[in-house]
Protein backbone atom coordinates (compact mmCIF):
# COMPACT_ATOMS: atom_id res chain seq x y z
CA UNK A 1 0.00 0.00 0.00
CA UNK A 2 1.37 3.40 -1.01
CA UNK A 3 1.14 6.33 1.39
CA UNK A 4 2.85 9.72 1.67
CA UNK A 5 5.41 10.34 4.41
CA UNK A 6 3.19 12.98 6.05
CA UNK A 7 0.33 10.47 6.26
CA UNK A 8 2.27 8.07 8.50
CA UNK A 9 0.75 9.56 11.66
CA UNK A 10 -2.66 8.40 10.44
CA UNK A 11 -1.52 4.77 10.29
CA UNK A 12 -2.19 2.40 13.17
CA UNK A 13 1.30 1.01 13.78
CA UNK A 14 -0.18 -1.91 15.73
CA UNK A 15 -1.99 -3.10 12.62
CA UNK A 16 0.70 -2.19 10.08
CA UNK A 17 4.17 -3.40 10.95
CA UNK A 18 6.04 -3.83 7.65
CA UNK A 19 7.41 -0.72 5.91
CA UNK A 20 9.52 0.05 2.85
CA UNK A 21 11.19 3.47 2.92
CA UNK A 22 12.85 4.16 -0.43
CA UNK A 23 14.48 7.22 -1.96
CA UNK A 24 17.49 9.47 -1.40
CA UNK A 25 16.19 11.69 1.42
CA UNK A 26 18.00 10.01 4.31
CA UNK A 27 17.42 13.02 6.56
CA UNK A 28 13.63 12.75 6.40
CA UNK A 29 13.79 8.97 6.81
CA UNK A 30 15.90 9.39 9.94
CA UNK A 31 13.46 11.95 11.36
CA UNK A 32 10.48 9.67 10.86
CA UNK A 33 12.22 6.57 12.20
CA UNK A 34 13.30 8.49 15.31
CA UNK A 35 9.94 10.13 16.03
CA UNK A 36 7.49 7.43 14.92
CA UNK A 37 9.32 4.21 15.67
CA UNK A 38 12.50 4.24 17.77
CA UNK A 39 10.89 6.14 20.65
CA UNK A 40 8.53 3.19 21.04
CA UNK A 41 11.39 0.65 21.07
CA UNK A 42 14.26 2.38 22.94
CA UNK A 43 15.99 -0.90 23.88
CA UNK A 44 14.47 -3.19 21.30
CA UNK A 45 15.76 -1.77 18.01
CA UNK A 46 18.03 -4.03 15.94
CA UNK A 47 19.98 -2.97 12.85
CA UNK A 48 21.03 -5.12 9.90
CA UNK A 49 22.61 -4.49 6.54
CA UNK A 50 21.02 -6.37 3.65
CA UNK A 51 24.30 -8.21 3.03
CA UNK A 52 24.23 -9.58 6.60
CA UNK A 53 20.74 -10.97 6.04
CA UNK A 54 21.55 -12.46 2.62
CA UNK A 55 24.83 -14.04 3.76
CA UNK A 56 23.37 -15.48 6.95
CA UNK A 57 19.73 -16.11 6.16
CA UNK A 58 19.27 -18.99 8.59
CA UNK A 59 20.91 -17.02 11.43
CA UNK A 60 18.72 -14.02 10.69
CA UNK A 61 15.52 -16.09 10.87
CA UNK A 62 16.72 -17.79 14.01
CA UNK A 63 17.44 -14.44 15.64
CA UNK A 64 14.13 -12.78 14.81
CA UNK A 65 12.15 -15.87 15.77
CA UNK A 66 13.99 -16.41 19.06
CA UNK A 67 13.68 -12.73 19.91
CA UNK A 68 10.04 -13.07 19.05
CA UNK A 69 9.71 -15.77 21.68
CA UNK A 70 11.53 -13.98 24.51
CA UNK A 71 10.52 -10.39 23.86
CA UNK A 72 7.16 -8.76 23.43
CA UNK A 73 7.91 -6.30 20.63
CA UNK A 74 10.94 -5.25 18.63
CA UNK A 75 11.96 -3.01 15.73
CA UNK A 76 14.15 -4.38 12.93
CA UNK A 77 15.76 -1.93 10.47
CA UNK A 78 17.47 -3.36 7.39
CA UNK A 79 19.57 -0.81 5.51
CA UNK A 80 20.66 -0.78 1.85
CA UNK A 81 17.75 -3.02 0.91
CA UNK A 82 17.36 -4.06 -2.74
CA UNK A 83 15.36 -6.53 -4.81
CA UNK A 84 17.69 -9.28 -3.57
CA UNK A 85 15.90 -9.39 -0.22
CA UNK A 86 12.38 -9.70 -1.69
CA UNK A 87 12.05 -13.47 -1.28
CA UNK A 88 13.18 -13.28 2.36
CA UNK A 89 10.58 -10.59 3.10
CA UNK A 90 7.93 -12.80 1.51
CA UNK A 91 8.95 -15.62 3.84
CA UNK A 92 8.74 -13.32 6.88
CA UNK A 93 5.28 -12.18 5.80
CA UNK A 94 4.13 -15.80 5.54
CA UNK A 95 5.28 -16.49 9.10
CA UNK A 96 3.04 -13.67 10.42
CA UNK A 97 5.28 -12.58 13.31
CA UNK A 98 2.94 -10.33 15.30
CA UNK A 99 5.46 -8.71 17.64
CA UNK A 100 7.87 -7.60 14.89
CA UNK A 101 8.02 -4.18 13.25
CA UNK A 102 10.29 -4.23 10.21
CA UNK A 103 11.57 -1.26 8.19
CA UNK A 104 13.46 -1.71 4.93
CA UNK A 105 15.57 1.32 4.08
CA UNK A 106 16.36 1.51 0.36
CA UNK A 107 17.85 3.97 -2.05
CA UNK A 108 16.12 4.79 -5.32
CA UNK A 109 13.96 1.94 -6.65
CA UNK A 110 12.62 1.72 -10.18
CA UNK A 111 8.89 1.27 -10.80
CA UNK A 112 9.59 -2.30 -11.90
CA UNK A 113 11.48 -3.14 -8.71
CA UNK A 114 10.26 -6.44 -7.24
CA UNK A 115 10.61 -5.12 -3.71
CA UNK A 116 8.72 -1.93 -4.47
CA UNK A 117 5.93 -3.82 -6.27
CA UNK A 118 5.58 -6.24 -3.35
CA UNK A 119 4.94 -3.38 -0.92
CA UNK A 120 2.82 -1.29 -3.29
CA UNK A 121 0.40 -4.08 -4.17
CA UNK A 122 -0.05 -5.60 -0.70
CA UNK A 123 -2.60 -3.60 1.33
CA UNK A 124 -1.23 -4.94 4.62
CA UNK A 125 2.28 -3.48 4.23
CA UNK A 126 3.34 0.14 3.74
CA UNK A 127 5.43 1.70 0.95
CA UNK A 128 6.67 5.30 1.27
CA UNK A 129 8.80 7.24 -1.22
CA UNK A 130 11.26 9.79 0.19
CA UNK A 131 12.14 12.29 -2.50
CA UNK A 132 14.71 15.06 -2.13
CA UNK A 133 13.57 18.09 -0.17
CA UNK A 134 13.08 21.10 -2.40
CA UNK A 135 14.75 24.41 -1.63
CA UNK A 136 11.49 25.89 -0.35
CA UNK A 137 11.13 23.15 2.29
CA UNK A 138 14.76 23.44 3.38
CA UNK A 139 14.53 27.23 3.50
CA UNK A 140 11.44 26.98 5.70
CA UNK A 141 13.23 24.61 8.10
CA UNK A 142 16.28 26.88 8.27
CA UNK A 143 14.18 30.01 8.81
CA UNK A 144 12.29 28.28 11.62
CA UNK A 145 15.61 27.37 13.27
CA UNK A 146 16.81 30.99 13.24
CA UNK A 147 13.44 32.30 14.46
CA UNK A 148 13.40 29.82 17.33
CA UNK A 149 16.92 30.86 18.34
CA UNK A 150 16.12 34.58 17.83
CA UNK A 151 19.03 35.03 15.43
CA UNK A 152 18.98 37.64 12.67
CA UNK A 153 20.16 36.37 9.30
CA UNK A 154 19.73 37.56 5.72
CA UNK A 155 17.82 35.56 3.14
CA UNK A 156 21.01 35.51 1.06
CA UNK A 157 22.83 33.74 3.89
CA UNK A 158 19.98 31.23 4.23
CA UNK A 159 20.10 30.59 0.48
CA UNK A 160 23.84 29.92 0.75
CA UNK A 161 23.24 27.32 3.47
CA UNK A 162 20.45 25.67 1.46
CA UNK A 163 22.57 25.55 -1.68
CA UNK A 164 25.15 23.44 0.17
CA UNK A 165 22.66 20.87 1.49
CA UNK A 166 22.13 19.05 -1.85
CA UNK A 167 18.42 18.49 -1.21
CA UNK A 168 18.83 16.59 2.07
CA UNK A 169 17.60 17.89 5.42
CA UNK A 170 20.21 15.81 7.25
CA UNK A 171 22.91 17.91 5.58
CA UNK A 172 20.96 21.00 6.62
CA UNK A 173 20.80 19.81 10.24
CA UNK A 174 24.54 19.23 10.25
CA UNK A 175 25.18 22.78 9.04
CA UNK A 176 22.69 24.28 11.53
CA UNK A 177 24.30 22.33 14.37
CA UNK A 178 27.68 23.88 13.48
CA UNK A 179 26.11 27.31 13.40
CA UNK A 180 24.40 26.74 16.74
CA UNK A 181 27.72 25.79 18.35
CA UNK A 182 29.40 28.84 16.85
CA UNK A 183 26.91 31.60 17.66
CA UNK A 184 26.39 30.93 21.40
CA UNK A 185 25.02 34.27 22.69
CA UNK A 186 25.19 36.16 19.40
CA UNK A 187 21.98 37.63 18.01
CA UNK A 188 23.09 37.96 14.39
CA UNK A 189 25.17 35.93 11.96
CA UNK A 190 26.73 37.35 8.80
CA UNK A 191 27.18 35.70 5.43
CA UNK A 192 30.97 35.89 5.84
CA UNK A 193 30.65 33.73 8.97
CA UNK A 194 28.44 31.26 7.10
CA UNK A 195 31.13 31.00 4.42
CA UNK A 196 33.72 30.13 7.08
CA UNK A 197 31.51 27.61 8.87
CA UNK A 198 30.05 25.55 6.06
CA UNK A 199 31.94 22.69 4.44
CA UNK A 200 34.99 23.58 2.33
CA UNK A 201 33.97 27.25 2.33
CA UNK A 202 37.47 28.65 2.62
CA UNK A 203 38.81 26.32 -0.07
CA UNK A 204 37.29 25.45 -3.39
CA UNK A 205 34.01 23.71 -2.61
CA UNK A 206 33.09 20.20 -3.63
CA UNK A 207 30.42 21.70 -5.86
CA UNK A 208 32.97 23.84 -7.71
CA UNK A 209 35.24 20.85 -8.27
CA UNK A 210 32.43 18.71 -9.66
CA UNK A 211 30.94 21.54 -11.75
CA UNK A 212 34.27 22.28 -13.44
CA UNK A 213 34.93 18.60 -14.02
CA UNK A 214 31.53 18.14 -15.70
CA UNK A 215 32.09 21.35 -17.70
CA UNK A 216 35.43 19.83 -18.81
CA UNK A 217 37.41 22.82 -17.52
CA UNK A 218 40.58 20.76 -17.19
CA UNK A 219 42.93 23.48 -15.93
CA UNK A 220 40.51 24.73 -13.28
CA UNK A 221 39.76 21.15 -12.19
CA UNK A 222 43.48 20.39 -11.80
CA UNK A 223 43.97 23.61 -9.88
CA UNK A 224 41.18 22.75 -7.43
CA UNK A 225 42.59 19.26 -6.88
CA UNK A 226 46.07 20.66 -6.25
CA UNK A 227 44.88 23.38 -3.87
CA UNK A 228 42.97 21.07 -1.51
CA UNK A 229 43.92 18.27 0.85
CA UNK A 230 41.01 15.87 0.58
CA UNK A 231 40.47 12.85 2.86
CA UNK A 232 38.41 9.66 2.55
CA UNK A 233 35.26 11.35 3.83
CA UNK A 234 35.71 14.09 1.21
CA UNK A 235 36.06 11.41 -1.49
CA UNK A 236 32.63 10.01 -0.65
CA UNK A 237 31.09 13.50 -0.60
CA UNK A 238 32.69 14.36 -3.94
CA UNK A 239 31.59 11.18 -5.70
CA UNK A 240 28.04 11.48 -4.32
CA UNK A 241 27.89 15.12 -5.41
CA UNK A 242 29.09 14.10 -8.85
CA UNK A 243 26.39 11.43 -9.01
CA UNK A 244 23.67 13.92 -8.00
CA UNK A 245 24.80 16.51 -10.56
CA UNK A 246 25.10 13.86 -13.30
CA UNK A 247 21.56 12.71 -12.58
CA UNK A 248 20.45 16.34 -12.79
CA UNK A 249 22.08 16.58 -16.23
CA UNK A 250 20.23 13.44 -17.29
CA UNK A 251 16.95 15.08 -16.22
CA UNK A 252 17.89 18.20 -18.15
CA UNK A 253 18.49 16.23 -21.34
CA UNK A 254 15.04 14.68 -20.91
CA UNK A 255 13.52 18.15 -20.43
CA UNK A 256 15.38 19.50 -23.46
CA UNK A 257 13.97 16.69 -25.55
CA UNK A 258 10.46 17.83 -24.59
CA UNK A 259 10.91 21.62 -24.81
CA UNK A 260 13.71 21.71 -27.39
CA UNK A 261 15.16 24.66 -25.47
CA UNK A 262 18.05 24.65 -22.97
CA UNK A 263 16.93 27.78 -21.09
CA UNK A 264 13.38 26.45 -20.68
CA UNK A 265 14.71 23.12 -19.40
CA UNK A 266 17.02 24.81 -16.88
CA UNK A 267 14.21 27.10 -15.65
CA UNK A 268 11.69 24.28 -15.22
CA UNK A 269 13.82 21.65 -13.46
CA UNK A 270 13.22 20.88 -9.77
CA UNK A 271 14.90 21.60 -7.42
CA UNK A 272 15.63 24.93 -9.14
CA UNK A 273 19.12 25.88 -10.32
CA UNK A 274 20.47 29.08 -8.77
CA UNK A 275 20.98 31.92 -11.27
CA UNK A 276 24.72 32.01 -10.61
CA UNK A 277 25.01 28.31 -11.57
CA UNK A 278 23.04 28.48 -14.81
CA UNK A 279 25.96 29.30 -17.10
CA UNK A 280 28.14 26.41 -15.94
CA UNK A 281 25.16 24.06 -16.24
CA UNK A 282 24.76 25.22 -19.84
CA UNK A 283 28.46 24.51 -20.39
CA UNK A 284 27.97 21.01 -19.01
CA UNK A 285 24.99 20.36 -21.29
CA UNK A 286 27.06 21.43 -24.31
CA UNK A 287 29.94 19.13 -23.33
CA UNK A 288 27.89 15.94 -22.84
CA UNK A 289 25.32 13.85 -24.63
CA UNK A 290 22.36 11.98 -23.16
CA UNK A 291 24.04 8.64 -23.83
CA UNK A 292 27.40 9.65 -22.35
CA UNK A 293 25.78 10.97 -19.16
CA UNK A 294 24.07 7.59 -18.71
CA UNK A 295 27.46 5.89 -19.11
CA UNK A 296 29.02 8.37 -16.67
CA UNK A 297 26.41 7.58 -13.99
CA UNK A 298 27.24 3.90 -14.37
CA UNK A 299 30.98 4.66 -14.03
CA UNK A 300 30.42 6.85 -10.95
CA UNK A 301 28.66 3.97 -9.18
CA UNK A 302 31.60 1.70 -10.03
CA UNK A 303 34.12 4.26 -8.72
CA UNK A 304 32.17 4.77 -5.49
CA UNK A 305 32.23 1.02 -4.84
CA UNK A 306 35.96 0.90 -5.62
CA UNK A 307 36.64 3.79 -3.22
CA UNK A 308 34.71 2.14 -0.41
CA UNK A 309 36.53 -1.17 -0.91
CA UNK A 310 40.01 0.37 -1.21
CA UNK A 311 40.20 3.27 1.22
CA UNK A 312 44.02 3.36 1.11
CA UNK A 313 44.04 4.36 -2.58
CA UNK A 314 40.71 6.22 -2.64
CA UNK A 315 42.26 9.64 -3.28
CA UNK A 316 44.30 8.36 -6.23
CA UNK A 317 41.32 6.52 -7.71
CA UNK A 318 39.05 9.56 -7.41
CA UNK A 319 41.64 12.04 -8.70
CA UNK A 320 42.40 9.90 -11.76
CA UNK A 321 38.69 9.53 -12.48
CA UNK A 322 37.98 13.27 -12.17
CA UNK A 323 40.93 14.21 -14.37
CA UNK A 324 39.85 11.63 -16.94
CA UNK A 325 36.33 13.09 -17.11
CA UNK A 326 37.59 16.69 -17.29
CA UNK A 327 40.05 15.77 -20.08
CA UNK A 328 37.97 13.62 -22.41
CA UNK A 329 36.69 15.08 -25.64
CA UNK A 330 33.21 16.68 -25.67
CA UNK A 331 30.20 14.50 -26.39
Amino acid sequence: MIIKSFELNKIDLKKNNFFLFYGENEGLKKEIIESNFKNNYPKKTFYYDESEVLNNKSNFFEEILSKSFFENEKLIIISRSTDKITSIIEEILEKKIDDLVLILNSGSLEKRSKLRLLFEKNKEIICIAFYEDNNQTLSSLASQFFRNNKIQISQQAINLIINRCRGDRQNLKNELNKIESFIKNKKRIEISEILQLTNLAENYSVTELVDNCLAKNKNKTLNILNENNYNLEDCIIIIRTMLAKSKRLLKLFQEIKISNNIDTAISSIKPPIFWKDKQIVKDQINKWSHKNIELLIFRINEIELLIKKNSSISLSVLSDFIIEQASTASN
